[in-house]
């Protein structure tokens, strides 16, 4: 974990001691998430190496034809995927790590689940934007060193983001830049040969693309990812800290689901459909939990109303819980779903029906119905507290008569009583919910404060065979969960490559010509043409005899300088001064045209459709072992979408380790770039 000393940064900077670091980015902080992302990476590299070895075994299986080579490769092939299971589990472990994730509070309150962040490798941009800049743009790319080392700063940077606002500021800052750097160097008909590494969060399996969709997704996931740590965060001892916590989980459900909506045939698991389905209604439920602890935090009283209203919001999380468990439980999100995650969404289904049952069975035992009550008032309470009452019985006859109510409140309790052993069960069968202390404390007590109400009123048990079951408790609340989608548009970002000129016109699905140098003079102060358009502004008008035509100018040339000035961002009132400025001198005026615009046609994967948002079909490329990432490589053969790259001789780039800082004057001095590293070395910081 380390990162570079800068003394400026087109952001602001945060001091810490003598040492700073871009806005929501603290990659020397040594905390236990650090550390664990660390163990992440580490346990990233040993599961590529043993797909690599699977790989290998299997392929060697499928040409071998001696019996005794076969039986040993079979052999071989049990061990790899022996160890590949054992990893996996101890990447669950790292998922679902209590301690680390939640708050530093000491709380009595069920844990909730975080999303680890993906992990990616290191890339150079700097080559291939140099020559894209020159080669497309006829700039000199060298020019643009600085722009191209702050981008790989900003990369670097969100691989460390800070738990709190300023950490997802920086990953939707970046994430709007990715947009700026694709449609100013992406073409979509050919790839650029950069090649993005990112590792699936649940099952530490890479994925690689020479597509920017694939980085632009990942970041997506990152946001969201970085929203439920903040929330599991939040001091739930509290309301500003229960209602942050609420906040947060619908924030990260509505990246997430815009990432669905937005980016399909992902390749990588952890961002498929069906994944990002399951993840959104966890974050939901989460969410419906803290609105339920919200509401019971300052304590439940023991009044029948009240206690209505905290049965029916405990049966909507047991709902949405038991909603949630049966989604983990589908095909095939069952296969990669971490066990201890799918395992706790059961609990708590179970654990928050019990407390359903166990309220509903106190506003019936303690309460009866007094002279002076509103009778009509909790006659209806009651009858919209149940689906269907128990045959015979009324809601009013079940309040006025003693007798009925102790009956079916001891049905309640024998329910709860039911839910609680299923939830006590379900958390005894997994191992990572078995060390996580907090829970067992919590199912314990709930089940003991259960029995203690049930054994006050067991006098009578023979009662109980009045009733075949208690009625179900129906899930009602105050406050639905809802998604909040991403508000990209509240974080303003500078295109780093705005020198290049207005992104309307200077993007890579325009082609422009060479840009040609024009000598003329001004006659009796009539430059021989006018001005329109926007920026860049276009000669019109252009007389066939005056000097500039003469020179080589024709109507409908966009001008980008005069004299050296960069006119790209000037208005047609700025570039008209500035040419009547020369008076009767030569002036140097250079300009460029477009290209067949038919050479620039948008071929994208992509789905448009009138008032809905765009959508990204991203198709994994193949990367064959010998692939030097080549722009010119053509992909001929279709490979299963989790296929990279393992030649050990590609070159990979540190992120540059400084970062220069906004509204700061600098010196036009060339910014050295890292030596770049092998690409498969796992020696990087890794957050």
């Amino acid at each position: 974990m380390t990162d570079a000393l800068l003394p400026a940064a087109r952001q602001p900077l945060e001091k810490e001691g003598e040492d700073y670091f871009r806005k929501g980015c603290n990659p020397l902080a040594q905390t236990g998430r650090s550390k664990l992302q660390n163990q992440r990476a580490a346990l990233n590299q040993q599961i590529l190496k043993a797909v690599r070895l699977r790989t290998g075994a299997e392929n060697l299986l499928k040409v071998a034809t001696n019996q005794k080579v076969r039986e040993q490769v079979r052999l071989e092939l049990s061990f790899v995927n022996s160890d590949l299971q054992m990893l996996k589990e101890e990447l669950e472990g790292l998922n679902i790590s209590v301690g680390v994730y939640q708050s530093g509070e000491e709380a009595f309150t069920i844990p909730l689940i975080p999303l680890g962040l993906k992990e990616t490798k290191d890339i150079d941009f700097s080559v291939v934007l140099k020559d894209f800049i020159l080669e497309h743009y006829s700039e000199d790319g060298y020019l643009y060193e600085d722009e191209i080392a702050d981008l790989m700063d900003l990369r670097q940077a969100c691989r460390t983001p800070s738990r709190d606002e300023a950490g997802v500021e920086l990953l939707m800052g970046y994430f709007i830049q990715l947009g700026f750097v694709e449609s100013r160097f992406f073409p979509p008909t050919c790839q650029m040969g950069l090649l993005f590494t990112w590792y699936d969060s649940l099952t530490g399996v890479p994925v690689s693309q020479q597509n920017l969709l694939l980085e632009k997704a990942s970041i997506l996931f990152n946001i969201g990812a970085l929203y439920t740590q903040i929330g599991t965060r939040c001091n739930r001892q509290t309301q500003a800290g229960l209602e942050s916590a609420v906040d947060a989980f619908q924030r990260a459900a509505g990246v997430l689901n815009y990432l669905k909506e937005t980016f399909t045939h992902t390749p990588s698991y952890d961002m498929s459909p069906a994944m990002l389905s399951v993840l959104v209604r966890m974050m939901l439920a989460q969410a419906q939990e803290s609105v339920f602890e919200k509401i019971s935090l300052s304590g439940i009283r023991n009044e029948f109303l009240m206690l209505v209203k905290v049965a029916q919001e405990a049966a909507k999380v047991g709902e949405v819980y038991q909603q949630l468990h049966m989604a983990m439980s589908q095909a095939p999100v069952k296969k990669n779903i971490p066990y201890s995650w799918a395992s706790l969404a059961c609990v708590k289904a179970h654990h928050y029906s019990a407390l359903a049952h166990y309220f509903t069975a106190i506003l019936l035992i303690d309460h009866q119905l007094k002279r002076g009550a509103d009778e009509d008032h909790q006659e209806q309470c009651l009858s919209q507290l149940y689906d269907h009452m128990p045959e015979g019985l009324t809601p009013l006859a079940t309040l006025k008569n003693d007798q009925q109510r102790q009956q079916l409140g001891k049905c309640h309790l024998h329910k709860a009583i039911t839910h609680h052993e299923e939830s006590v069960r379900e958390a005894s069968l997994c191992k990572k919910l078995r060390d996580i202390q907090v829970l067992q404390e919590v199912l314990s007590a709930a089940q003991q404060r259960t029995r203690l109400k049930y054994t006050q009123h067991q006098e009578d048990d023979d009662d109980l065979l009045n009733f075949t079951n208690a009625p179900n408790v129906v899930p009602k609340t105050e406050r639905e969960a809802e998604m909040i989608l991403p508000q990209f548009s509240k974080v303003t970002v500078t295109d780093f490559f705005q020198k290049l000129g207005p992104l309307s016109m200077f993007s890579a699905n325009k082609r422009w010509t060479p840009p040609r140098s024009i000598h003329f003079s001004v006659e009796e102060g009539d430059l021989g043409f006018t001005l329109r358009g926007n920026t860049p502004v276009q000669v019109h008008f252009l007389d066939p005899s005056c000097s500039a035509a003469l020179a080589g100018a024709k109507e409908g040339d966009y001008i980008i300088s005069v004299h050296g000035v960069d006119c790209k961002w000037l208005t047609v009132s700025e570039v008209m001064k500035l040419l009547k400025s020369f008076g009767g001198e030569e002036i140097e005026m250079k300009v460029t045209n477009l290209q067949d615009s038919t050479s620039s046609m948008h071929n994208k994967c992509a789905t448009y459709s009138v008032g809905m948002q765009k959508t990204y079909s991203m198709i994994c490329l193949a990367i064959d072992d010998d692939d030097k990432t080549d722009k010119t490589k053509k992909i001929t053969k279709k490979l299963s979408f989790l296929s990279w790259g393992t030649n050990k001789n590609r070159r990979k780039s540190a992120s540059t380790l400084c970062i220069p800082a906004v509204g700061v004057a600098r010196p036009h001095v060339k910014k050295k770039l890292p030596t770049p590293f092998s690409l498969l070395s796992s020696d990087s910081s890794r957050y």
